[in-house]
């Protein structure tokens, strides 16, 4: 049985992947602040660190899903510190320690590395530098890695998705509106990355667009 390691695994993106995989033969490991297999808060480096070499002494990885993120839309001067290093923490650095880790296992197994960044990664927004800047760079992490592990037999795939409809937005000042052709299901990415898992070709970078844009403010 193959095993995968996911994280923000508790609702939205995540949960979909987590649920898909499990249905198809693996067995999954979910990373979340609750309700996961392994209890961690992302911002905390450290104790993520511990906890996932602990779970690679007894078992080799398959799959490394990087889901979980945060995010914020407003001018760049009001945002605080927190909010920052929070956004910085979650989005870009927890995905590259936990490929660091994970790397020697993912070797050995030829395994393979999907990281969720954004359709943010792959534009420039309003009141989003921030948010496109840690995404952005998880994007050039998954190509340049990519290009690094090519030898080894390790794929690496980065997925830019639109406006998928998840709780994501709970604390924004916008959201989905209810055009179903206005965002992605959370389920309908789900089968995309289980497609990319077992292609015969590696998909390096995709970016999936909802057909119309549309949200709701509030």
């Amino acid at each position: 049985m193959k095993t995968a390691l996911i994280t923000g695994s508790s609702s939205g993106i995540g949960k979909a992947i987590y649920d898909i995989l499990s249905k198809n033969g693996y067995k999954v490991f979910g990373i979340s602040r609750k309700d996961g297999d392994i209890i961690c808060d992302l911002k905390d480096l450290k104790a993520l660190h511990i906890k996932v070499r602990e779970l690679l002494k007894n078992s080799d990885i398959n799959l490394l899903i990087n889901c979980a993120g945060v995010g914020v839309f407003k001018p760049h001067e009001e945002l605080s510190l927190q909010k920052i290093e929070e956004l910085v923490d979650v989005n870009l650095k927890a995905p590259i320690v936990l490929t660091n880790l994970c790397l020697r296992s993912l070797k050995k197994t030829k395994g393979q590395i999907i990281n969720i960044s954004s359709i943010e990664a792959t534009k420039h927004s309003k009141f989003s530098a921030l948010y496109s800047a840690t995404k952005s760079g998880l994007r050039d992490f998954s190509l340049s890695l990519f290009e690094e592990l090519r030898k080894s037999g390790v794929r690496v795939t980065s997925i830019n998705p639109d406006i998928t409809k998840t709780a994501f937005f709970d604390n924004l000042n916008f959201k989905p509106s209810d055009d179903k052709q206005s965002y992605i299901d959370p389920k309908d990415l789900a089968k995309e990355v289980l497609n990319i898992i077992n292609s015969p070709f590696v998909t390096t970078d995709i970016t999936l667009r909802a057909q119309r844009f549309a949200i709701k403010k509030g």
